[in-house]
């Protein structure tokens, strides 16, 4: 009776997958590539886009750098007999213009550089959103594969209860196993739902069944080949491994930018010229309208000493905020490079020897049973270590490609 029992496992096996795929071919969905999820999250994400208005509004600020206080429209009447219009105009000296100028420049590249951060920064958690949903989707994969074998167990259990062959002990354990791994897979479902979600707001499509175009089971042996050869092309200097992070270029660049506006402090401090056109003249002289000339004397000291003391704390904050990053970036930069070989070690396990364990272990433990070699009880459990397995090399594939999507963020790549 066992061997009849264990031979009926290929008809529920074939008809829920059938049930399956039946499932699947109703439900529609959208294929996508991940260079193409890539490029639609670049065209739509708003964090470019703001970044895009940033720049602009730099640029226009540029274009107001040469800003001359505004006129003094006034009247006077310097015969005392009538009163006259008359202007002054105060212009600073070409070298604060000059330093505005520099400032708005500085500004404009700032802006820049975080933009390049933003485009980073999208692309890193567009790379983990499709990741995610790979993930999902080999999940819910292996776990259908699981939920229809502990079924079909689960129906031919009952059978051979009802026989008299297995004890209520092995039917109560089976159909614990095939709750269990329905809730898993239900609990998957959910989580590739969530991942196509994620994406979608990325891509500006949320409400599309986003689905990956390529098996995250399928890439494990390119992995391990590709990420081998990444680790042995990193520098091994933090220095020059972030030499191209946009992250750690803004912070550079915003230490430019608060020195820029310690010259413009200093500049403010020098006299500025004043200029007039009034009438300074009796009602029957025959000039009366003339030029008069001045110079603007920055007497109230204090108050460039205050905003040259406060530029210079700017720049010094800045300077910490660039040592911040530096380390924060080598930090994580260590983490992401630990994790790519931890993994990397525990993928070439898994490749070479975990993986082919766990095929072996469900064909041998599913003969020696129906050979009547093993129990029951003994056929779960070594169906439960290989699935661990299988699972666990799941989990490994996504935590190094996860690793490597940290290491090209932190790079600029």
């Amino acid at each position: 009776m066992k061997y009849l029992g264990i031979h009926a496992l290929p008809g529920w096996v074939g008809l829920f997958t059938l049930l399956v795929g039946a499932g699947s071919a109703r439900a529609q969905t959208t294929p996508i590539s991940l260079d193409s999820a890539e490029v639609q999250s670049l065209r739509r994400h708003p964090r470019l886009r703001q970044a895009e208005q940033e720049i602009a509004e730099q640029r226009a600020l540029k274009r107001g750098s040469f800003a001359p206080a505004n006129p003094d429209f006034l009247f006077s009447a310097p015969t005392g007999e009538m009163w006259a219009p008359g202007v002054v105009q105060t212009i600073d000296l070409p070298n604060v213009y000059r330093r505005q100028r520099q400032v708005a420049q500085a500004g404009i590249t700032l802006a820049e550089r975080n933009r390049e951060v933003s485009r980073a920064t999208v692309l890193r958690d567009t790379r983990s959103a499709y990741l995610a949903l790979q993930f999902a989707e080999a999940q819910v994969r292996q776990l259908t594969y699981q939920d229809s074998l502990y079924q079909a167990l689960r129906v031919a259990t009952e059978r051979l209860f009802a026989a008299g062959e297995v004890t209520s002990l092995q039917r109560i354990s089976t159909d614990a196993e095939a709750r269990q791994v329905a809730v898993q897979l239900q609990q998957a479902t959910d989580d590739r739902r969530a991942a196509q979600r994620r994406l979608g707001l990325l891509l500006g499509r949320p409400t599309d069944a986003l689905v990956t175009s390529t098996d995250l089971r399928r890439t494990g042996q390119e992995l391990a080949q590709t990420g081998t050869a990444l680790l042995g092309s990193l520098p091994a200097e933090d220095s020059a491994a972030l030499v191209r992070s946009p992250a750690l270029a803004a912070a550079t660049q915003n230490v430019a930018l608060s020195q820029s506006g310690i010259s413009l402090v200093r500049a403010r401090r020098t006299p500025a010229l004043t200029v007039g056109y009034q009438n300074q003249a009796f009602e029957n002289s025959s000039i009366r309208y003339r030029f008069q000339f001045g110079v603007s004397v920055p007497v109230w000291f204090w108050t460039y000493r205050s905003q040259l003391q406060a530029a210079t704390a700017r720049s010094e904050a800045a300077s910490y905020q660039l040592q911040t990053q530096r380390l924060e970036l080598s930090t994580q930069y260590q983490q992401a490079l630990a994790d790519t070989r931890k993994f990397s070690a525990s993928l070439a396990y898994y490749e070479q020897t975990g993986l082919p364990q766990s095929r072996a272990i469900i064909s041998q433990s599913q003969r020696l049973f129906q050979a009547g070699e093993i129990s029951y009880l003994v056929l779960i459990q070594s169906l439960n270590q290989a699935f661990t397995i299988q699972n666990t090399y799941l989990a490994t594939i996504r935590d190094y490609r996860q690793a490597l999507v940290e290491l090209t963020y932190l790079r600029g790549e």
